[in-house]
């Protein structure tokens, strides 16, 4: 099999590995000859491997269960079983990580690269080692702010400005169906990490729509980096700052459980019959139990079953078949009205 072609450049790297580690093996045992193990069998081996579609993946971190799901999406999609070898990169939410990782699967010669992220710029240079490389990348979840959008084949993720617009309506709803869209609303945003296209298109969508709002009051936008630690951290902070919180609105679900933590320290009260409405995103399944019991108004899912998604990509590349460069996922707004419904089907 020749390796010059883009298609069988990471297989056939695998194949040589393969052999070599095999002969290396049996250059370094002591017992039996090289022929002890047909030539049939090692064939047989690298003709397996030859057949595997390599994949590098880096994935931004583990900061919250939105994203171990959506890891587990991916690993539990590009399986052996469905044609593929997945190398799994944690970044632990570092920039220079995950640029290291994908510099490695250049190297390695990998099929494909897929990675989440961890902030929108900075990716210019390796985004263009991997399209000199001719492998082709597909960003997750998050994006890229790349001048020239050629540096990546595909995006698949969710349309999180759309969040934030559908987290602005509901509340824009909710205050005309109790009586008070005339009343001067204080709100307090728990924002993800800075940089990141989730805190960017999450606020922008909100506030696009707020904006035409004078009644309501954006007191504080404060980063919690999407973990329920800082999420209690900062929610302890704006309680200090601001007495008289109508709404918070929390940018994940991590954080929201964090900010609860602080709540209930201070005698406050969430959700349908509480003191203060809170607004989440995410939708993972232990949010969405508090949304049931009411202590969650609302949460804007975001959906972390990219796998199938990608895997799709894929194959159609594979076929040399065009795909489209933006993939959203499908993706609900749960309030306890319909909640229930969807609990027993809840897999992360």
């Amino acid at each position: 099999m020749r390796c010059q072609s883009k298609k069988n450049r990471g297989r056939c790297y695998r194949i040589i590995f393969v052999v070599a580690s095999f002969l290396l093996t049996m250059a370094l045992s002591g017992c039996g000859s090289f022929w002890d193990v047909a030539p049939e069998d090692i064939l047989s081996e690298t003709e397996a491997e030859e057949d595997l579609i390599v994949v590098g993946f880096s994935q931004l971190g583990s900061e919250s269960l939105w994203r171990s799901a959506n890891s587990e999406s991916i690993q539990g999609t590009l399986t052996r079983e469905n044609g593929f070898f997945l190398e799994f990169n944690n970044a632990r939410q570092k920039q220079e990580n995950q640029i290291k990782a994908i510099r490695g699967f250049i190297s390695q010669r990998v099929d494909y690269i897929i990675f989440s992220p961890v902030t929108e710029d900075g990716w210019e240079t390796v985004l263009q080692e991997a399209k000199d490389a001719d492998i082709p990348v597909i960003l997750v979840d998050r994006k890229a702010s790349v001048s020239d959008d050629s540096l990546y084949t595909a995006w698949v993720g969710s349309d999180m400005h759309k969040e934030g617009e559908k987290a602005a309506i509901w509340l824009e709803d909710y205050l005309i169906e109790t009586g008070r869209e005339d009343e001067q609303i204080n709100i307090v945003v728990l924002q993800g990490t800075v940089g990141s296209s989730a805190q960017i298109e999450r606020t922008a969508g909100f506030n696009a729509i707020a904006s035409s709002h004078p009644e309501w009051h954006i007191r504080a936008q404060e980063s919690a980096d999407f973990t329920t630690a800082k999420g209690k951290e900062v929610m302890e902070q704006l309680l200090a700052k601001f007495p008289d919180i109508d709404v918070i609105i929390s940018q994940n679900d991590d954080m929201t459980f964090g900010a609860l933590q602080a709540l209930e320290e201070n005698g406050i009260s969430t959700g349908v019959n509480g003191d203060v409405v809170l607004i989440s995103f995410d939708a993972v399944y232990d949010a969405l139990e508090l949304v049931s019991e009411g202590i969650i108004n609302v949460d804007i899912e975001c959906n972390p079953e990219q796998g199938e998604y990608i895997m799709e990509l894929i194959r159609k590349l594979e076929n040399g078949e065009a795909v489209e460069k933006e993939n959203c996922v499908e993706e609900k707004v749960f309030t306890q009205e319909n909640v229930d419904q969807y609990l027993g089907m809840r897999t992360y």
